[in-house]
């Protein structure tokens, strides 16, 4: 059987005809779509394998701030003693500093306990009257209906409120145990981090070495520096918001003004969701003028924190627009709750620092 004979050259599509049709913004959008989802792709199998050990990686990121923070100390404390005895002086002064905090909190909650019960239930009867008059008019009865129905509610539900309170305890051992490994990293990570990083680099290929170590140090450098700032900035809020409600009369002065400090880590939210509390607090405590004056504490600690610390503090270490921040602290609560929240605005800023280092040639300034 005869093969057919080939078509003309002329019949055949001419690829690069075809090619040059396309547009050129269409043609760079497609390289770069391609890429942007071998991107995503790495960035996704990567969440995923993190999410499989989140507490090791939790673990790890708390040993590296402990790090941070501890480091400096240390540092300070092996210039009169030996490194291992500095380090565990200061493990030991951070431990019984944090303790003691925790027992000022439970020592004042013990100690306004009675009066703040009185205060509660005297404030909570002055929000039901208010409701009842002008323009609110609700019914006398609709607060003990309400009692009732909350009381019904906890009887019929007393199952599964206490297999909540069984797993909270369990997640109660699970916290325990990140922070026993997040103090055994950081042992480690201050005693002799050099050393392990050095390690690290020797099992790289050796054209890779240099840009590691660039990369590595910008990041070291810009989380520090965030780890510090941060502390800087939650502990300001704290002092502002303690004195302020200390001021005012508002019970748990201090244990708030704790709060506010933790809060603080969540930069932009995290702050008016603890004065939210303190408000709550003072709604009930105080009533409703001096619960105003908690609320205006919200813009004024806002404006402070945005306008005068942030600037000031962070800009150095962590330079990035307060939509970035925005956008990292909203991303970071939706993809992993309050743990994503206080992770991925010093995550973004690492991986901005590290781009900006690399960006050039290596041991030229970016």
């Amino acid at each position: 059987m005869s093969t057919p004979p080939d078509p003309p050259v002329s019949a055949l599509p001419d690829l690069n005809d075809a090619e040059s049709r396309v547009p050129s913004v269409l043609r760079t959008a497609a390289a770069y779509a391609w890429r942007l989802i071998a991107v995503g792709i790495v960035v996704r199998v990567a969440f995923s394998l993190l999410g499989q050990f989140h507490r090791v990686a939790v673990a790890v990121f708390l040993g590296l701030v402990i790090t941070a923070v501890l480091r400096p100390a240390a540092g300070l404390l092996a210039r009169f003693m030996p490194r291992p005895l500095a380090v565990a002086t200061a493990l030991i002064g951070g431990i019984v500093l944090v303790l003691g905090a925790l027992a000022l909190v439970g020592e004042t909650v013990a100690d306004q306990r009675t009066g703040l019960e009185k205060e509660f239930v005297a404030g909570i009867d002055r929000i039901e009257r208010r409701l009842e008059e002008p323009p609110f008019r609700l019914p006398a009865d609709a607060f003990d209906d309400l009692q009732s129905r909350i009381g019904k509610l906890l009887s019929d539900h007393r199952s599964t409120l206490i297999s909540t309170a069984l797993s909270g305890a369990s997640r109660l051992v699970e916290v325990l145990t990140v922070l026993a490994l997040a103090l055994f990293c950081a042992v480690f990570f201050t005693h002799s981090g050099e050393k392990q990083w050095q390690w690290l680099c020797d099992q790289l290929p050796e054209r890779a070495r240099q840009r590691v170590a660039v990369g590595a140090g910008a990041a070291w450098r810009t989380f520090t520096g965030y780890t510090h700032g941060i502390l800087l900035v939650a502990a300001t809020n704290a002092v502002l918001v303690g004195i302020a409600l200390f001021a005012l009369g508002v019970p748990l002065a201090v244990p708030l003004a704790l709060l506010e400090f933790m809060a603080a880590f969540i930069p932009l939210i995290g702050s008016p969701i603890a004065l939210a509390v303190a408000a709550v607090v003072a709604l009930a405590s105080k009533g409703p003028l001096i619960a105003l004056v908690v609320v205006a504490l919200i813009v004024v600690i806002g404006q402070i924190e945005g306008h005068l610390l942030h600037p000031i503090v962070m800009s150095w270490a962590v330079r990035l627009h307060p939509v970035v921040v925005a956008l990292a602290v909203v991303g970071g609560a939706v993809a992993a709750g309050v743990i994503g929240a206080v992770v991925a605005v010093p995550l973004v800023a690492v991986v901005w620092s590290v781009y900006q280092a690399l960006r050039g040639p290596v041991g030229e300034p970016a």
